[in-house]
């Protein structure tokens, strides 16, 4: 079965074609043609040989033909690429890779990837951002009854919604600036991490090559980088992966037939609902995004056990990577345009907030009765029981708690049903939603703006 990673299904062509195996090893080709221009300069290998080396990195195109035929004689992927490419350095091949190992090449080659890969991403995430501030902009003043448990609670504002979700992937955004210095490491350090074979100068070579390359210099590593910092950004993608599921969660809830509050837009005429009943409108795409958030979290496993190494190297975490991180990059290039795609296009209907606000025949008042029999001087729990036991009655009998209550001697006897009727009458109270919405829409517009600053390259330390 064909992956639909792989028949371009999920994800960005940008996205898929950085993360492929011709890009890869282009990027493997790059590193060595970084480090013999390094070493050409500090005297290591022949500047002749470093210069052609260094040109023809710049222009070689991988022969994916050839590499596999080197490969499958070799059993080694990146010696393949190498002898690829050191049969084009002739007369000077034999200085390709002079004094490194796989892990230096890889483990760079894989963080130009993640640099790359993370700048697409943040992108995404800061236009999702900016679609979810321009809804709360467009529709927020909306009054929509707030549920808890499934159960209709007290009123909000739909931009208080949309503010909580905005809030979450406000830190994720944060999160990625902090973790990019952190993921992102390249070392050229050779066997074990002790730049033993790079000579009297490995220091300086592996701090130039890896300045060459933007790239951060690791203050100690071992034959590989440590993996920790390839879990965290599979941790910070799940955790992103979810809050995004988050909002799909509501929008899905939202859209059901009996609350009807939000819908994901429909292409009328072209669209296909369900197969069988033509009058289905179902939120596809938000499920979409809940059953890719379910496969994102279960990468995390595996890259929190590749964290754990045998003594200075082993291959325990190679292969799974070959699947872990390029799906978790693909995949939440998918989430974050779907979920934009959505917010762009995110239909509302305020008559069904007003609706089913109303439907819940004034229920939502239980609270501020409660707090005004107690400032009467009732006792709080007896208030509570009191309240308890006429929302009770209203349920069953399906009538307005107003009515209830306004029947009832003993709160009438503490407070007046014209008083209780002026609390019903009074428009909705959604406490201070206007001025946390207005505050967290603030943190994210300043968000954005820090991470539009940085959001270029991750900076060399």
């Amino acid at each position: 079965m064909t992956s639909p990673l792989e028949t371009g299904r999920y994800g960005s062509e940008e996205m898929r074609l950085l993360l492929g195996d011709h890009r890869r090893y282009q990027l493997f080709v790059r590193v060595e043609g970084a480090l013999a221009t390094v070493q050409g300069r500090l005297g290591v290998i022949p500047a002749e040989a470093a210069e052609v080396i260094g040109e023809r990195a710049r222009t070689h195109r991988c022969d994916l033909d050839r590499i596999a035929a080197i490969e499958a004689m070799s059993r080694h992927e990146l010696y393949a690429v190498v002898q690829e490419f050191a049969e084009g350095c002739a007369p000077y091949g034999r200085y390709v890779h002079h004094g490194v190992t796989s892990s230096d090449v890889i483990d760079t080659a894989l963080a130009l990837q993640l640099d790359e890969a993370i700048g697409i991403l943040g992108e995404r995430l800061r236009t999702v951002l900016g679609v979810l501030k321009g809804q709360i902009g467009k529709e927020g003043q909306r009054v929509m009854i707030g549920r808890t448990h499934g159960q209709h609670a007290q009123p909000i504002t739909l931009g208080f919604k949309l503010a909580v979700i905005l809030d979450q992937l406000t830190r994720c955004l944060e999160r990625l600036e902090q973790l990019r210095g952190r993921v992102v490491m390249g070392k050229v350090a050779g066997a074990v991490g002790s730049l033993g074979g790079l000579g009297p100068q490995g220091l300086q070579v592996q701090r130039e090559v890896l300045a060459h390359l933007n790239l951060p210099e690791p203050e100690i590593c071992a034959q590989a980088v440590a993996r920790d910092r390839m879990a965290e950004f599979v941790c910070w993608a799940a955790l992103t992966a979810s809050c995004l599921e988050n909002l799909a969660t509501e929008i899905r809830n939202l859209q059901r037939t009996e609350i009807g509050e939000l819908a994901e837009s429909f292409a009328e005429g072209d669209q296909i609902g369900s197969s069988a009943m033509p009058h289905k409108r179902n939120p596809v795409r938000s499920e979409r995004l809940c059953s890719l958030a379910r496969l994102m979290r279960s990468l995390v496993g595996p890259a929190l056990e590749n964290v754990v190494t045998w003594h200075e190297r082993d291959l325990a975490n190679s292969a799974n990577e070959r699947f872990t991180l390029p799906q978790a990059c693909v995949l939440l290039d998918e989430m974050l345009l779907t979920t934009t795609a959505v917010l762009e296009d995110l239909r509302v209907f305020p008559h069904r907030m007003q609706e089913n606000l109303a439907r819940s025949r004034n229920s939502h008042l239980s609270e501020a009765v409660l707090l005004a029999m107690i400032d009467r001087g009732t006792d709080r729990l007896d208030a509570y029981r009191l309240l308890q036991r006429a929302s009770a009655t209203a349920a069953r009998e399906e009538r307005d708690l107003v009515a209830v209550l306004s029947d009832d001697a003993s709160v009438t006897a503490v407070l007046p049903a014209d008083e209780i009727v002026s609390l019903a009458g009074a428009s909705a109270d959604v406490g201070f939603c206007e001025s946390l919405t207005d505050d967290t829409v603030r943190r994210a517009e300043e968000a954005l703006g820090k991470s539009s600053e940085g959001a270029v390259t991750c900076p060399a330390r």
